[in-house]
Order: C-alpha cells, then sequence, then structure tokens
C-alpha cells in the first residue's frame, strides 16, 4: 500500500533496482522529501489573550545569558524530586524551574492523591462538563504537589489501530468527540494554573516500533513512520489538537512515530507548518521521553525543549551550535519566551504557585503534601465520573437492575482487588505501573517483533485483580480501590442477600449457579504502552463466561475494558442477559458498578468506538510490520484516510455489534422537534487572522439545530442526543455536535447544537484553507452514529 499510495509499483522498483528482495534500503536519505520541509521556525508572538505573558516573557529572556537560555531547554536529573521532567531554576531572575509529571488520569509516582476515570472513561461519559470538573479536580492536585506541566490529556492514539495498547489513554475513535472532551480538560486544568500538555502530536497509532529498535544484524530499525496524507491529517488527526489549542494548551508533546518519514520531534512540516504557523501555536513543544533524535535538525524544525535530558543533542553542544551560526539565536530566543510564556501565562510566576515538586519527594518517606482538603471537593467527580463512563449494551427482560436478590453468585478474577496495590513512585516501580501486573510470563517476555501476531486470543488479561486502569506512564494510584465484589458485598449487607463467589479461572458451582437469582462475571481487557494488544477478545474469559451461562439462566457479563473488546462468542446467548462496558472508572470501580447494578443510578455511558463482529471488520485492526524493502524503515500508511471507526462501517455496508454512540438506560427517550437554520451568501473560505486555534472565523457559529428529547419512559435518566453531519462529497455522516440532558420521567428539554464554519468545512488540498461548499448537508439527530431518527437538509449557499 506504501508504493500506491506514492504512485509507485513494485515492478517499477524491480526496474530501478529496489524492489529486489536482495535489494536493502539503509538510509532515511530514500524517503527525504515525503515530509515538506518548512522553514524558519516562526517565533512566537503572543496572540490574542497571550500578549501580557509574551511582553513579561520577552523582558525577562533578554537578561537571560546564553547559557541560562540554553538551559530552559532541556531536563536536568534530580533526585530532590520525582518529577519526571525538570527544567532547573535560574535564581537570580527568581524563574523557579519547572516540574513535568504524568499522568493522564491523577498525578503520577506520588501518594495521597486521587485516581480518576481514564481518558477512555471520559470518552464513553460523553459529558463535557463533567470532563471539565474533572480536569480542574485532577489539576487541583498538580498543582498541590508542585507541578507546573501535567503531561496529558491524551488525543492520539485516536484508536486508529483497534488492538493498539495506548487506546485507553484517548478519549474516543473519533476526532470531533476526542476534541470536544480535550478541550473542556484543557480548560479545566489550566483554569487551576497548571499547564496541559497535550499529546502525543501527531499520528501516534500503534506501539510496535513507536521507537527505533535494533535488528539481530544490528542494524537500527528507525520508529514507524505514519503517511498521512493532507486531506486525512487535517479532517482527522490533526482536528483534536486544534480543539486543544483553541481551548487554550499551553504546552504540545511531539510524539515517537515519524510522520511521512521524518521524526514527530523534528518535522518541520507539523511542527513550523501546522502547529506554530496555521494553528498559531503560542505555547511550546516538548519532545516525549527519549524521543529527540538531532540537535540543530530539531531546533530548526520547532522544537522547544527536550526531555527527560538534553545532553545527547544539546546541552553544551547547542550553545556551540548558536555561536558558530549552525542555529540562529533568533531560534534559542523563541524556545525561551515560548517557554516563560507560557509559565507567565498560566499565573505560574504568583508567590502562591507551590514550589517546584514540593509534593513530589524523591523517596516515599520524604515530606508529602496531602490533597486530603481537595479529595473531599472532588468526591462528587470522582465518583459521578466513574458511574457515566459504564455503558449498557444488552439487557433482556429487564434483568437490570437487581432486585434484591436473595442469591447472587459472582465470578472471575476482575471482580476482587489487585494482590498490589501501590503508588508508583521511585522506590517501588514496576514494569507496568501501579501493581496490574499480568501475571503471564509470555507477557513479559514478548518484544516488539512481529511473532506477536501469531499469538493466540489470550493472555491480555489482569488475571490479578479488577482493572481500573491500564499499563503504563498514564497510569497512577489512588488512595483507595473500590473493588466490584467488595462494594456488592456491602449492599448484600444492606439487603440481607447471600453473596457467594469464585473468582478463580474455572469455578465449579453448578448448584449455586442454578440457585442464584443472578450471576455476575467480571471479566477484563488489559493494555499497556509499550505493548498492542494481541487481539480484542480472549479465550479465557469467553470460556469462563460461557461455563457460567451454560448453568446460569440470568448471566451478567461485566467488562473492564481498555480498548475496543469484541464480544461475539457471548452477545447472542440467551442466558447472558446483559452486558456492560465499564472501561476503566478509576478508584471508584466497585461503588460505582454496584449503583448501576442496583439502579440507584441510571446507565447513561455510549460507546465512544465501534463494537465490530470480526477482526476484519475494521480498517487498521492490527498494527503495520516492516517488510521488504523497508524492513529498517517501517511504514503504516493510512490508506482508509478519514474513514476510521464508525465512517468505515458506513462506507462499507458493514453491520456492527455495538455501534458507536450506542448504549441503553433503564429508560426510554424519543426525539422530535427537529429545526435547521439555513446559510445564504456566506464565504466559502475563511480570511479572518490567526490566533492560536487557527483563523478566528473558522470557530464562527453558522448555524444552529434544535430538538427535543423526551423521556418516554418511568425512571429519571440522561440521554446523549448526536447530531452527525453528511458534507457534500465526505463520509456517510460524522459526528459534529452532542448534547448530554437529565431528564425526569415524562419530560422533556430541548436540546441545542451550534455548528461552526469548521464543522461545516472539508479541507481544500490546493488552496491550504478550509473550504465552506455550496449544496445540500444531510442532518442526523438521535441517540447513535446508527439510531438517528430526526432527518433533515441544511441548504447552503456561498459567494
Amino acid at each position: 500500500m506504501f508504493l500506491e499510495k506514492f504512485g509507485l509499483t513494485l515492478a517499477v522498483l524491480s526496474l530501478c533496482g529496489l524492489g529486489h528482495a536482495e535489494t536493502d534500503i539503509t538510509s532515511d536519505t530514500y524517503f527525504y522529501g515525503e515530509s515538506p520541509a518548512v522553514y524558519p521556525s516562526p517565533n512566537g508572538t503572543g496572540t490574542g489573550d497571550w500578549a501580557a505573558a509574551y511582553k513579561k516573557a520577552t523582558a525577562l529572556v533578554a537578561q537571560m545569558t546564553l547559557e541560562e537560555k540554553n538551559n530552559l531547554t532541556f531536563g536536568i536529573d534530580s533526585t530532590s524530586t520525582s518529577c519526571v521532567g525538570v527544567i532547573g531554576a535560574i535564581e537570580r531572575l527568581g524563574f523557579p524551574g519547572m516540574c513535568l509529571q504524568d499522568a493522564g488520569n491523577g498525578v503520577r509516582m506520588a501518594d495521597f492523591v486521587n485516581s480518576y476515570p481514564s481518558g477512555i472513561h471520559v470518552g464513553a461519559s460523553w459529558n463535557k462538563s463533567l470532563a471539565h470538573d474533572r480536569g480542574w479536580h485532577m489539576a487541583g492536585e498538580f498543582r498541590t504537589k508542585g507541578v507546573n506541566v501535567a503531561l496529558g490529556p491524551v488525543v492520539a492514539p485516536m484508536g486508529r489501530t483497534t488492538t493498539d495498547g495506548r487506546n485507553w489513554e484517548g478519549v474516543a475513535s473519533d476526532p470531533y468527540l476526542s476534541g470536544a472532551l480535550a478541550a473542556q480538560t484543557v480548560e479545566g486544568m489550566q483554569g487551576q494554573g497548571v499547564i496541559t500538555s497535550v499529546k502525543h502530536f501527531i499520528g501516534y497509532e500503534q506501539e510496535l516500533y513507536r521507537n527505533p529498535t535494533t535488528n539481530s544484524d544490528n542494524q537500527t530499525v528507525e520508529s514507524v513512520s505514519s503517511n498521512i496524507d493532507d486531506k486525512t491529517m487535517h479532517e482527522a488527526y490533526l482536528w483534536p489538537f486544534q480543539d486543544a489549542l483553541k481551548a487554550g494548551a499551553g504546552n504540545i508533546m511531539c510524539s515517537y512515530n515519524r510522520i511521512n518519514n521524518s521524526y514527530a520531534c523534528q518535522n518541520s512540516k507539523t511542527l513550523n507548518g501546522l502547529l506554530k504557523t496555521e494553528l498559531g501555536f503560542n505555547g511550546f513543544v516538548v519532545t516525549d521521553w527519549y524521543g529527540q533524535h538531532s540537535g540543530v535538525g530539531a531546533a530548526l524544525a520547532g522544537l522547544d525543549m527536550a526531555m527527560p535530558t538534553g545532553e545527547t543533542f544539546w546541552g553544551t553542544s547547542f550553545t556551540e551550535a548558536i555561536k558558530n551560526g549552525s542555529v540562529p539565536l533568533s531560534r534559542l530566543d523563541d524556545m525561551a519566551t515560548r517557554i516563560i510564556a507560557t509559565w507567565y501565562q498560566m499565573g505560574q510566576d504568583s508567590s502562591t504557585y507551590p514550589s517546584l515538586g514540593v509534593g513530589m519527594p524523591y523517596n516515599i518517606s520524604g515530606p508529602h503534601k496531602i490533597v486530603s482538603a481537595l479529595t473531599k471537593e472532588a468526591k462528587p467527580t470522582l465518583f459521578e465520573g466513574a458511574v457515566e463512563g459504564h455503558v449498557l449494551v444488552k439487557n433482556v427482560n429487564n434483568s437490570l437492575p437487581l432486585k434484591s436478590p436473595k442469591l447472587l453468585s459472582v465470578f472471575g478474577w476482575d471482580a476482587t482487588a489487585p494482590s498490589q496495590y501501590m503508588p508508583s513512585n521511585v522506590l517501588a516501580t514496576d514494569a507496568w505501573e501501579d501493581g496490574y501486573e499480568p501475571v503471564l510470563s509470555w507477557l513479559s517476555a514478548m518484544s516488539e517483533t512481529s511473532e506477536i501476531i501469531n499469538e493466540p486470543y489470550d493472555f491480555q488479561v489482569a488475571f490479578n485483580g479488577t482493572l481500573s486502569v491500564g499499563g503504563g506512564s498514564g497510569a497512577n494510584a489512588g488512595p483507595y480501590l473500590s473493588a466490584p465484589l467488595d462494594a456488592l458485598q456491602q449492599r448484600a449487607y444492606e439487603d440481607n442477600t447471600v453473596v457467594m463467589w469464585d473468582t478463580g479461572a474455572n469455578p465449579d458451582l453448578l448448584g449455586v449457579m442454578e440457585a442464584s437469582d443472578a450471576c455476575l462475571v467480571f471479566i477484563n481487557a488489559f493494555a499497556t504502552e509499550g505493548l498492542d494488544r494481541s487481539g480484542t477478545y480472549d479465550s479465557y474469559s469467553d470460556a469462563l463466561v460461557a461455563k457460567v451461562a451454560k448453568t446460569c439462566p440470568n448471566t451478567i457479563v461485566i467488562i473492564h475494558n481498555a480498548g475496543t473488546r469484541m464480544v461475539e462468542s457471548f452477545a447472542e446467548n440467551p442466558n447472558v442477559t446483559a452486558i456492560v462496558f465499564a472501561h476503566l472508572p478509576g478508584q471508584d470501580s466497585g461503588r460505582a458498578i454496584a449503583s448501576l447494578l442496583y439502579g440507584d443510578d441510571n446507565f447513561s455511558g455510549k460507546l465512544p468506538y465501534t463494537v465490530g463482529k470480526n477482526e476484519s471488520d475494521y480498517p487498521a485492526y492490527w498494527h503495520d510490520y516492516a517488510v521488504k524493502p523497508f524492513e529498517l524503515f517501517p511504514q503504516s500508511n493510512f490508506t482508509e484516510g478519514v474513514l476510521t471507526d464508525y465512517k468505515w462501517f458506513d462506507a462499507k455496508g458493514i453491520a456492527p455489534r455495538y455501534e458507536f454512540g450506542f448504549g441503553l438506560s433503564y429508560t426510554t427517550f424519543a426525539f422530535s422537534g427537529l429545526k435547521v437554520s439555513s446559510v445564504d451568501g456566506i464565504a466559502a473560505y475563511p480570511s479572518g487572522v490567526i490566533e492560536q486555534g487557527g483563523q478566528v472565523d473558522l470557530w464562527d457559529s453558522i448555524v444552529k439545530v434544535t430538538a427535543t428529547v423526551e423521556n418516554t419512559g418511568s425512571k429519571s435518566g440522561a440521554e446523549v442526543a448526536q447530531l452527525y453531519v453528511g458534507i457534500p462529497g465526505g463520509p456517510v455522516r460524522q459526528l459534529r455536535g452532542f448534547d448530554k440532558v437529565k431528564i425526569a420521567a415524562g419530560k422533556s428539554a430541548e436540546v441545542s447544537f451550534s455548528l461552526t464554519r469548521r464543522d461545516l468545512s472539508t479541507w481544500d488540498v490546493t488552496a491550504q484553507k478550509w473550504h465552506l461548499q455550496s449544496g445540500e448537508y444531510k442532518i442526523y439527530v438521535g441517540s447513535s452514529s446508527r439510531d438517528l431518527p430526526l432527518t433533515t437538509t441544511l441548504k447552503i449557499t456561498t459567494n
């Protein structure tokens, strides 16, 4: 596909001596020219509300020596704090330095902090205000701990590769949903004065070959190249980053992969061109850890800060590059100004901002900053966040909610607390973070080689306890973990229910199963940074469900899944009466699922991805591998373009098991009264000035859509009204609005959607601008991407 994408064939390459099996491509120069060169790196000017911060930063940087400016651009080793990245202080000028710290669902490598729902759980909530509140409370803890830059939220990976090991850190397999919720997260976090690092920029969609490796011939295998065309880049992968920038994001983390055969952290097209020019980014760019691969080249291409150190490529060598003219002094001045301006923009120069890493002792026995006061305020958000990310996809005969059962049976390794639940600090780390290491030896030994594809769909399970978060740098540990079995036992105490359980892999309690009012089976689907998943289902979990369901006529399956999980082996089993995708709820996991199963709270989550029936349903189920003649330069070709997830299913006429946006409730809803305004005599292209987020008139609201949602059931509940648009020449439909409303039984509520110029435009690769076309646009409103009872046509006339 790579060869076809660039207009070449194997036959032609063979004639050129490049297609023969014995021909090796040994230099990256073979690919040069694919990612356009964009130079020089534009200086930040402080557009919009950044003007005051830039004025202060320019004055401070003017007082710095060459070495002081240089030292702002790379991290240093520190034994005084467990911050994963540290920028040293410039004491004579009153700059205290910066602490950069993971993670996406709470402060990592720290105790006395909370573990919030993960990114995928936020996506499943479809709740903007909840995403904002989560960001606000989470950032309060980062601030208290003395963190300047919180390394999140994640919008890449965006789920393009179904088995990607880090999909759980991201929000959704859709750019609009990802961008909307990431923007709310940015606003919430930066409202506390904490800089958000939106990551990973860009096209980071698989773990295999994410970093350079060495093969058996001692040759370097470069990181995988995500080959993305201009239209797809703008309409899919750049989209959520643009939303985050419009929300004010102060930092962007560049990714490990290459983009069109140029490393992300030295790609002048994406950094200088897209980010700093087209989107007017005022903040600074930091590498992912050890993601720098050049010194002068990276600086000229737009990189501003290297982590965790810069000694390999920058350090004293960088000052020499400035002195000998290899890098102009103006580039270093801009790097320093962007960093200091972001520090000022968030108000971190205030005397009330905690000192660097004050609550992040290198030794866990050292002094701590406890966030107990913040925890009391955050508790409603922690619990509600955990509740709303659960998605009910099957519920026959009203099996749920449970109705004071006399005998409840619980099965599965995911029901109990893990054997270890410890903060992953520098004195107590493990390979997979926070006690979620799968116990199977093959997983710990698996390396980034093609043999992974030959593994069976087993062993992607966390057998040692319930899964509340995935593995890797995105994980953290809270003050406690509420496991499902613990919460169910508490409810049993209140209801005088008998609870029996067997959390082994092979339960043999046939009599108990037959006598139970309900059998709850807890399984999980583990994923971690550094490894892609071996599939989207596993035979151990499926066998457990089958064994219980064979005897128990009311089997309810709860899956804590760190990514898409197929359920074909039991979805239509008549004895499996209910299925819940429980995702990764954080520390309140058990309390949340118990509340939902008993109906104290109502299900309101929706799938942020599509659950297919077969591997072949997805355009990029597996990660890509290096094949001849590209063994040393792995290629991943995004040939599906913008047709990711549900847009692919729609385009190919594939029936999913559960579609994007789907989720059941204990009540029912009806839609009516669709109204859409028209657009007449509007310019086809934006003409506004560029501020952070792009041309300002891209964000003008040009269409208003309203509809009515009625709760036709007998229980109060929340519905997510979803708006999809069929743009001429584009996918069948794509999400362009959503509104989550809580409605009492028998009542109704109006939902309103504001469509911007960007929402209705396509990227014009010739004009290099967003193009609003004249024509008819299909408008759909409903409860999922395939349940859209309201339809109409929007007419747009441009001049």
